[in-house]
């Protein structure tokens, strides 16, 4: 009877009770090696509470933060062309595809949505790096075409996040055309006199780096982010030179007037407002809005504020009787 009572029932009890542990719950700092509890990440918009290290977040993520109560639309971004130049290398361009598509779950690099910010009308575009390196195709630059024509139709400032390794090699010089494209869409904008900021992280490097990334009117970036042509590696081989500390580093750039302002993730929000509607001549946000008034309450209140009022309106008779 003990053997069972100390032994076998123990033992059937902790198989049944043994509970799945999701293998996710924890992540791990690149940067300092913290182990940083999912949610506590999540709510911090995927910046290490411990050393401000500033990791990949994904572009719904980032416009659940931006807008108004995360709610936004998404742009329609017309379809680019399959697979115009039947590459392959180790693996056919349209499998790179259905994994890339698979792994984000979203259907290109770029994400095109609008909405309100801070109660102040915008179109947004985001770049997805986990999408094959955010790297620049023709759906990026008809993304790009796309939010500047959303952005001039319905006169709102355009916001663009970038984040890529440059043009997408498997598209050749269909990429890389989309250089001049998205020029000549910042250019709508220019002439319609609406803002264009830009908030580069980290990686923004390559074609995206000579075409629309560094045309905006104010340009933000995250702290710490690369932000370069050619990455730092090619240039020490070519000039065979030791190169600075933090080169093409944000802080770096921000030095020697490459950029306007390196701010965090977590005061993005913020600052964006403030410049957009400073942009938009429009006065400051308001910091915080009252609850709306509940409409049942004053029903309720109504029948009562009329029998004052008869109450009123008797008692004024009685006076001049």
């Amino acid at each position: 009877m003990n053997w069972i009572t100390n032994y076998v029932r123990p033992r059937i009890n902790s198989i049944f009770s043994r509970r799945e542990v999701p293998d996710n719950l924890w992540t791990k700092c690149d940067e300092c090696g913290t182990m940083l509890f999912h949610r506590e990440l999540s709510n911090n918009l995927n910046v290490c509470t411990q050393c401000d290290h500033h990791m990949a977040i994904t572009p719904r993520d980032r416009f659940g933060a931006l807008f108004d109560g995360g709610v936004f639309t998404e742009v329609a971004v017309p379809e680019a062309l399959a697979d115009p130049l039947q590459f392959r290398d180790q693996k056919k361009y349209p499998d790179r595809m259905k994994a890339a598509q698979k792994k984000t779950g979203e259907q290109e690099a770029m994400l095109v949505a609008e909405g309100e910010m801070g109660r102040t009308p915008i179109v947004a575009a985001c770049q997805d790096f986990s999408f094959m390196g955010g790297s620049m195709g023709m759906y990026v630059g008809n993304a790009v075409i796309a939010a500047a024509q959303r952005a001039v139709a319905l006169k709102r400032p355009l916001i663009v996040f970038s984040a890529a390794g440059g043009a997408r090699m498997q598209e050749g010089i269909l990429s890389l055309m989309q250089m001049p494209r998205t020029t000549v869409a910042v250019q709508m904008l220019k002439e319609a006199g609406l803002p264009y900021i830009v908030v580069l992280t980290h990686p923004t490097t390559g074609g995206v780096t000579a075409s629309y990334a560094m045309l905006g009117d104010v340009q933000i970036s995250e702290p710490n982010a690369l932000i370069c042509f050619a990455g730092p590696r090619v240039i020490e081989q070519t000039i065979r030179e030791k190169l600075p500390e933090g080169f093409q580093r944000a802080e770096y750039l921000l030095d020697h007037g490459m950029l306007d302002r390196v701010t965090k993730r977590t005061e993005m929000r913020g600052e964006l407002i403030t410049i957009t509607r400073m942009l938009l001549g429009l006065p400051p946000a308001v910091a915080g809005d009252l609850p709306p008034p509940d409409a049942d309450a004053d029903k309720a209140e109504a029948p009562g504020e009329a029998s004052g009022a008869a109450d009123a309106v008797q008692s004024d008779k009685t006076a001049g009787k």
